[in-house]
């Protein structure tokens, strides 16, 4: 079936668990889809067979397969999504475990609430990939990308790398909006003194 076709040596399946893992992506939410088109439907069987399977890819990537949540769900007709469907009383819910603490619930909405929040490492110095540089009104200078580590305000001095240039950030802008600081995961525009 389309499990098999995912799951396969090159499906998309791995491909997107391989990715995560890859870009740093800690925890995952593994929801078992389509429950309603098993053989019978909402077969236990078929879903702790995938839940084997797929804990066995996970954990050769580097995944812990206990600290994921694995939800049977039909997103067709709502089954586990937001409230425990009558259609799988088999399944008793999900359980992680990880160093920060168990979570355990019974759909999907419980699963994606027990997602941890990222540490945003603010006390690390400033990185700030650029994605860009806009020139506005061949004045100002307006170098843009995403805080990645460290904090950016007005005042902070910047050193520009690889080209070695130091100067000072005038101002900082998200969504044209003006900011007293930005954090790493802000994508902001900031303006610099004498920066050609």
């Amino acid at each position: 079936g389309e499990f098999e076709a995912g799951i396969s040596k090159n499906g998309q399946t791995r491909e997107h668990a391989l990715l995560a893992f890859t870009l740093g992506v800690k925890q995952l939410i593994v929801g078992v889809n389509k429950m309603d088109s098993t053989e019978p439907p909402y077969s236990e069987p078929r879903f702790e067979e995938i839940k084997k399977e797929v804990s066995s890819y996970i954990k050769k990537i580097g995944y812990n397969p206990a600290a994921v949540a694995f939800v049977p769900i039909s997103g067709w007709h709502g089954d586990n999504m937001l409230e425990p469907s009558t259609k799988m009383p088999w399944f008793k819910g999900w359980l992680v475990e990880r160093k920060e603490g168990k979570a355990e619930g019974k759909c999907l909405i419980e699963a994606l609430d027990a997602i941890l929040p990222p540490a945003r490492p603010t006390d690390k110095p400033l990185r700030l990939p650029l994605q860009d540089v806009y020139k506005i009104g061949g004045i100002c200078t307006v170098p843009v990308g995403r805080v990645e580590t460290g904090v950016l305000k007005p005042g902070t001095i910047v050193v520009f790398a690889p080209a070695n240039i130091t100067t000072e950030v005038k101002s900082v802008e998200m969504h044209h909006e003006a900011l007293q600081e930005a954090v790493p995961g802000d994508n902001v525009g900031f303006n610099v003194k004498n920066v050609s």
